[in-house]
């Protein structure tokens, strides 16, 4: 059990990020044990001709059989923003004797014989993996795996504001609750360490490669949850479903598609994607379908959400 304590204006602090980064690293952890990830088939799908060129002997050797990951490699981002090249520069300068540390946490009994050697040419040569992973098999699909990660964030914002850090906590995973300022964090391992927030605040981090939540090894990394993200259910699927003969014939096959949609937030990047027409039809639709009264919108990062408004909702259950 791993306890973090929110001291005084630290419940103030409380804050949501994006990391490529954590992503990309998490990941790896579905080219270990695929079977865990069920969700995920489609993409490793996907990408499984690109990662025919990768080193995936060294990608592998950064999990293990808990699917623990180096700290050193998912820190805690401070913004919903993240860029994965600012976050490949921040790890240029992670000191040999951290490089060290993580990797025998995750490797207590010996080290991989690729992830041996001098801890600066180990980092050298794990940062050029993860770069060419991060071409070959996230950039291609970053744009809708963030869509789905700001949409997230979103929800626990409105969460927040409407019912409270306690409702959002509980709603980020069962694994979670927060009771008398102390967040508590129950893992499938023995690791348990409690420690405050103070000057730090603690990093809540929505992801698609986490079946739990999970947080930092170390008592002295930043505090720093990864929870599981909404929607990941629905994150490859492109929608077939048939709406409502009765909403059809009010607005229109595709706008009743729209509208089936939109009961979460969802970008026009990402709807565009899923009906498998133009983001410049699906901007039009909306445009119409907002000045209608039937979605609210809000800005989040570079990324417009939309969802159903109170008046959209009531039209699609009466339909």
């Amino acid at each position: 059990m791993i306890q973090y304590e929110l001291v005084g204006n630290d419940l103030g602090e409380v804050r949501f990020a994006i990391s490529p980064l954590n992503e990309l690293v998490l990941s790896l952890r579905t080219l270990r044990d695929p079977g865990r990830f069920p969700l995920q088939l489609p993409w490793l799908r996907a990408t499984e001709a690109a990662r025919a060129g990768l080193d995936l002997e060294l990608l592998r050797a950064l999990t293990n059989e808990s699917l623990w990951t180096p700290d050193f490699l998912t820190p805690r981002p401070y913004t919903p923003l993240g860029r994965i090249d600012d976050e490949f520069a921040a790890l240029t300068g992670t000191p040999g004797g951290v490089v060290r540390a993580d990797l025998a946490e995750v490797h207590p009994a010996a080290l991989p014989p690729v992830l041996r050697g001098r801890p600066d040419r180990v980092l050298s040569r794990v940062l050029a993996a993860l770069r060419d992973y991060w071409e070959a098999c996230f950039e291609p699909h970053w744009q809708r795996m963030r869509t789905v990660l700001e949409a997230d964030v979103v929800h626990r914002g409105r969460v927040t504001a409407q019912s409270g850090l306690a409702v959002m906590f509980a709603d980020l995973d069962r694994h979670v609750r927060l009771e008398d300022s102390v967040v508590y964090v129950r893992l499938r391992s023995d690791l348990s360490y409690r420690t405050s927030t103070a000057g730090r605040g603690l990093t809540l981090a929505p992801s698609l490669f986490s079946r739990r939540a999970t947080a930092p090894i170390s008592p002295d990394e930043p505090p720093h949850i990864m929870y599981p993200a909404r929607g990941l259910a629905t994150l490859w699927e492109t929608e077939t479903n048939t709406p409502a003969t009765a909403l059809v014939g009010l607005i229109g096959r595709v706008r009743a598609r729209l509208m089936g949609l939109l009961e979460t937030p969802t970008s026009s990047t990402e709807l565009a994607v899923r009906l498998d027409v133009t983001p410049t039809a699906v901007n039009q639709h909306l445009r119409a379908l907002r000045a209608a009264g039937l979605l609210i919108s809000a800005r989040h990062g570079r990324s417009v959400l939309y969802r159903r408004s109170d008046l959209g909702d009531r039209l699609v259950r009466g339909a």
